[in-house]
């Protein structure tokens, strides 16, 4: 129930950021609906803002289309997010780039074990054209083929690994979310609050220094205590 022009405001800019999320999730309508269990008509009045879910049905839905709950506060569009994502990573450009990188870190790979073009190449099963074309990056690697050249060369394939670019960032991020979902409950609570960020960075501070830095920390640290 909506009554004051405040709350009528706020309701149809959290039927717009609902409907955003939605669509940002790929999830339909009769789906929210089924989760929430109402009406497909009760989820399309949420998006048009003539009503208005509670908090309970909100984290639901922020759950299901795997949203911050923060996102029904802010002004961001999740989908413009994407689009200019999109538009920013540009793979039609940045792909030949890669396969230069990796070819070059092929070829050097190969060079490293001493193994001619032709040796890998009736390793793999293809020509030494191919191999050639493969190293400079003018052919993309199928990723079968590719694990099989790795599996040859003896390196790891996470050594192709885009490191620096868009992607690799977001990689590289993901990671970082999944080892520190790995922490026990105790030390995710301690990170998380922002009290203890003193403690975190002096943490790294410590960590940088050398043996006989830390010693002499030690000691120090003793001598104040004695």
């Amino acid at each position: 129930m909506v009554n004051t022009l405040a709350e009528k405001i706020r309701a149809k800019k959290l039927g717009a950021l609902l409907r955003d999320a939605r669509m940002v999730s790929g999830k339909s309508m009769p789906e929210c609906a089924t989760v929430l269990g109402v009406t497909n008509r009760r989820i399309s009045a949420f998006e048009r803002g003539d009503a208005s879910p509670s908090l309970p049905d909100l984290e639901g839905l922020a759950f299901f289309f795997e949203v911050p709950l923060a996102h029904f506060w802010g002004d961001k569009s999740l989908l413009s997010a994407d689009q200019e994502r999109e538009e920013e990573l540009n793979l039609s450009q940045t792909s030949p780039i890669r396969q230069r990188i990796i070819g070059d870190k092929l070829r050097q790979a190969r060079l490293d074990a001493d193994i001619t073009m032709t040796d890998l190449g009736e390793e793999m099963g293809v020509t030494t054209t191919m191999i050639g074309l493969f190293e400079r990056g003018e052919r993309a690697i199928p990723l079968p083929v590719l694990e099989s050249a790795v599996s040859l060369l003896k390196i790891p394939l996470s050594e192709l690994f885009d490191q620096e670019g868009l992607a690799g960032q977001w990689f590289q991020q993901q990671k970082d979310v999944q080892q520190f979902l790995e922490l026990s409950p105790e030390l995710q609570s301690f990170i998380a609050k922002p009290v203890n960020k003193a403690y975190l960075e002096l943490a790294m501070h410590l960590s940088g220094l050398s043996v006989d830095k830390l010693r002499a920390i030690a000691e120090g640290l003793l001598e104040i205590t004695i």
